[in-house]
C-alpha cells in the first residue's frame, strides 16, 4: 500500500461573529484535484478563535447555534483575557478583546477528518463543513489547511 499526502492552504474572509461559512465545496474541489480514490481529508483551522465543524446547513439551525454560542460565552461578559491592564503575555499592538471567542472555541474543534471513498467525501445527507468565526472584533483572513492523505489514488 502506498500512502501519499497533499496539502494546501485556503484563505477565507470573515467579518462578524459568530459566523458559519460553508466551505464544503472548497474541500470537495481540493479532494477532486488530488485524484485520491481512498483516503482521508483533514480540514484544519490555523487559529484559536476560528473552528472547523461539520453540521447541517439550515438557516434557522444556524441562528440557533449562533444564539447558543453567544449565551454560552457572551461577548459582553468580563474576561481576564480582555483586561489589558492586568494581562502581560501574548499581546499584539492590535490585540482585540476576544476572551469569549477563546472560551467558545473550547467546545469546538480545530479540525475535522472526513473519509474519502471512490474519490468522494463521505459526508452524510445533511452534513456540511463549516469554518466557524468566533471573533468578530474586526474583519479577518482565516487560513485553513486542507490535507489529503491518500491510500489509493488514480494516476
Amino acid at each position: 500500500m502506498t500512502t501519499n499526502a497533499l496539502a494546501s492552504t485556503i484563505v477565507i474572509d470573515t467579518d462578524k461573529a459568530p459566523q458559519f461559512i460553508d466551505i464544503t465545496e472548497r474541500v470537495v474541489e481540493h479532494v477532486k484535484s488530488s485524484n485520491v480514490l481512498e483516503g482521508i481529508v483533514v480540514v484544519y483551522s490555523m487559529h484559536t478563535t476560528a473552528a472547523i465543524k461539520i453540521n447541517e446547513y439550515e438557516p434557522l439551525l444556524i441562528q440557533d447555534m449562533e444564539d447558543f454560542l453567544s449565551k454560552l460565552a457572551s461577548p459582553d461578559a468580563y474576561y481576564r483575557h480582555n483586561d489589558f491592564g492586568i494581562r502581560t503575555v501574548n499581546m499584539g499592538d492590535d490585540e482585540p478583546p476576544n476572551g469569549h471567542a477563546h472560551l467558545q472555541h473550547l467546545l469546538m474543534s480545530t479540525s475535522e477528518t472526513i473519509p474519502i471513498a471512490n474519490g468522494d467525501l463521505q459526508l452524510g445527507e445533511w452534513q456540511r463543513i463549516f469554518l466557524l468565526e468566533l471573533d468578530g472584533t474586526r474583519p479577518r483572513k482565516r487560513r485553513i489547511l486542507i490535507s489529503v492523505v491518500a491510500y489509493n489514488y488514480s494516476k
